[in-house]
């Protein structure tokens, strides 16, 4: 009875664990998955394939994570730490979000593309 109830225990903890609540997030098939740039490099979203998103902002890595979901070309932002946005897709290649327009990057990488 007690070898149970250790195993129940950590199941329980196991199956809460970021990892584990991320690995049964359903994968996103929408086609905009990936990277989206301002012209100049500022801001860069990653939409990543688990329904999570990393924005970052100048230097600073993951300023904003959060969770998003992506209904025909709107998307709709849950940051973690609790506030909300939204944007639409113009076209394959363009998104415009909280007044900006972001590109899509070819190549993902964090660092900024040159002017």
């Amino acid at each position: 009875m007690r070898a149970l109830s250790a195993a129940a225990a950590g199941l329980a903890m196991a199956l809460s664990s970021p990892a584990s609540v991320e690995q049964g997030v359903a994968r996103q098939t929408h086609p905009y998955v990936g990277m989206w740039v301002t012209n100049d490099g500022q801001v860069r979203h990653e939409l990543l394939p688990n329904g999570r998103y990393d924005e970052a902002r100048g230097r600073r890595e993951s300023a904003y994570r959060g969770r998003y979901e992506v209904t025909g070309t709107h998307i709709e932002y849950w940051d973690d730490t609790g506030f909300t946005a939204d944007g639409d897709f113009v076209d394959a290649d363009t998104l415009h979000h909280g007044g900006m327009v972001l590109r899509r990057r070819v190549h993902p990488s964090r660092s900024p593309s040159p002017p």
